[in-house]
């Protein structure tokens, strides 16, 4: 058996990262297997499905490196499909036409809440042999009658459902279009899914499609039904707690490697280990691991993950990433000629907790800085003459700019911190930079006489 599995989103919002997560376990199942992966876009709700939402969706699963074997598939280019295996169960007697109006569905809801029944409909319909083409109609699924449908689920263990407790679900609306059990059913039957990996919202779902599935023929996946992840306080995850847009997170200075890491472990985890590389989750995730109970979203674990990340790897690949967040905030490192961000990310990388942070500190570097700030009279001395020997310096290095700010420091009986800080502010228009040596030698040696030259004239 090739192992299929898919991640199934609806374009009605943002993609966030309760749904990533969910991608997420569904993509390592099926790398681990050798299997493949499925995008399907569930925009059968036309109203509140969007075009933004949709891009919103890909943009986010490619900036995650979730590729995908086969799709996007989207419900809204199947309808004739569903039409088809609509009109095969009512052929078979598997469904029905309820002609029920509204009002009369309210009254039996009523009734039976009055009498303390849990409402559902009362097969009215069922059975009826009359076909009236031009009343308002649905099509119900026949749910069996009697017996109970198992879940056996890989998070929850088995889980028994009394057919007597479901009812003849819409599967089809009164104007035509399929509902999301039925084309959920349909698509995974179609699509060979073998594995269903989502939220635990669905649970009550499952043993509908079930019922489906076997009127179909069709055999039936493996389900795991992955409980849902909370806010610090227990409560639900809302956007206080960091519920947005998975772009956001990526707009906001977080490494994709770090997102999926910190993502993973919410309901998954190999012993104490907590960093994962790809590879890693690939080769040792299962569903049969994954926890049973909520997990609680914390800010600041996913902030050391993504410093832990900008720390570690490889400078290139997080130079490529911060070119992004340089662009959005209009910083071009290209025209305004200065150093490489690869040696921008080496010098910066221990002070960044993220790319946005990193991209903010680094301005300096590639443009004009203003400080109004006043320099102690007794430093304006020392930063003259280090004026002189950086015009002198044949080699701009780490090495001649740290013994230029030494020997100036020593003539002037100065502590090093105390020429080293106001030469910081000037320079880079911080209180706080990589080491000075450093930090100037990225600068450039024009730049940093320019600066120097003007603070001195503000001074006189």
């Amino acid at each position: 058996m090739v192992v299929r599995t898919r991640f199934a989103p609806s374009p009605t919002g943002y993609l966030h990262i309760g749904g990533v997560r969910t991608a997420l376990y569904s993509w390592l199942y099926a790398r681990r297997h050798g299997g493949q992966f499925i995008l399907r876009i569930e925009d059968t709700d036309r109203e509140r499905s969007t075009p933004e939402a949709v891009q919103a969706i890909l943009d986010g699963m490619k900036w995650l490196g979730l590729e995908y074997d086969a799709g996007p598939f989207y419900q809204t280019q199947r309808f004739d499909r569903y039409k088809e295996i609509l009109q095969k169960l009512i052929h078979e007697k598997k469904a029905y036409y309820c002609y029920c109006s509204r009002e009369r569905l309210e009254t039996l809801r009523q009734e039976q809440i009055a009498a303390k029944q849990k409402p559902k409909y009362d097969g009215h319909c069922r059975g009826l042999e009359k076909n009236i083409p031009d009343q308002a109609r649905v099509i119900r699924f026949c749910n069996p009658l009697e017996g109970e449908v198992i879940v056996d689920d890989q998070v929850h263990g088995l889980v028994i459902f009394q057919n007597s407790e479901l009812d003849d679900l819409i599967i089809a609306r009164s104007d035509g279009t399929p509902t999301y059990n039925f084309t959920v059913v349909v698509d995974d039957w179609d699509m060979q899914i073998t594995h269903v990996i989502r939220g635990d919202d669905h649970l009550n779902n499952t043993p509908r499609q079930i019922n489906m599935l076997s009127a179909l023929g069709a055999v039936q996946p493996v389900y795991a039904h992955v409980p849902m992840i909370l806010g610090g306080d227990g409560k639900k995850l809302s956007k206080r707690h960091g519920a947005v847009s998975v772009l956001q997170y990526r707009d906001e200075g977080y490494l994709p490697e770090a997102l999926l890491n910190y993502l993973v472990r919410l309901g998954w985890s190999q012993g104490d280990q907590e960093i994962f590389s790809r590879k890693e989750m690939q080769t040792l995730f299962d569903i049969k691991n994954l926890n049973n109970s909520p997990a609680a979203f914390n800010p600041e674990k996913l902030i050391w993950l993504n410093q832990y990340y900008i720390k570690n790897s490889d400078p290139d690949y997080i130079a490529e990433q911060l070119s992004f967040h340089m662009k959005q905030q209009n910083i071009d490192y290209i025209i305004n000629s200065g150093p490489a961000l690869k040696n921008v990310v080496t010098a910066q990388r221990e002070r960044a907790k993220t790319l946005k942070e990193m991209a903010e500190k680094s301005r300096f570097f590639y443009e004009e800085i203003t400080t109004e700030q006043l320099l102690p009279s007794e430093i304006i001395p020392a930063l003259k003459k280090l004026y002189e020997a950086f015009s002198q310096m044949q080699s701009w290095n780490e090495e001649s700019i740290h013994q230029a700010i030494q020997y100036t420091a020593e003539f002037f009986d100065l502590k090093m911190g105390k020429l080293a800080q106001p030469l910081r502010v000037i320079a880079t228009g911080q209180s706080v930079s990589p080491p000075i040596d450093v930090t100037l030698c990225l600068i450039g040696k024009a730049r940093v006489l320019d600066r120097l030259e003007k603070a001195l004239k503000k001074q006189s």
